[in-house]
């Protein structure tokens, strides 16, 4: 079965979240506030708190859903990995909310996101 993988990418300015097939390293669904659709719905030029990142989870929500379609609809309805905690200790707590915040808007859509670093199975978040 494929496994997607949930990746993020957050600086002081910007956040990039990426869905990726974990078997072929193939990128299936990305979505970043360096775009300038997401960009212009925010005030004041702030691209990386913890709004920004639920809106980019929610883009990235759609366009995964998007890219299933040519799946033959399979791909939405398996899960997508997440070991967040990890990514915590990388990229240091402050940064905890905003990944929690991509984390919940993919679940909020209606995606299976299962958080590695909880247990061998990992439980759906």
């Amino acid at each position: 079965m494929t496994q997607y993988v949930l990746k993020l990418y957050i600086s002081v300015k910007f956040i990039t979240a990426n869905i990726i097939n974990r078997a072929t390293g193939d990128l299936i669904a990305t979505a970043s506030t360096v775009e300038h659709c997401i960009k212009n719905s925010f005030d004041c030029g702030r691209f990386s708190n913890p709004k920004a990142a639920a809106a980019v989870g929610e883009v990235l929500a759609k366009r995964f859903r998007v890219a299933s379609i040519s799946d033959g609809g399979g791909a939405a309805a398996r899960e997508i990995h997440a070991d967040v905690n990890r990514e915590i200790e990388k990229k240091g707590s402050e940064k905890s909310e905003m990944m929690w915040r991509v984390v919940d808007s993919l679940k909020s859509d209606g995606l299976k996101v299962v958080v590695d670093d909880e247990s061998e199975s990992g439980p759906s978040v």
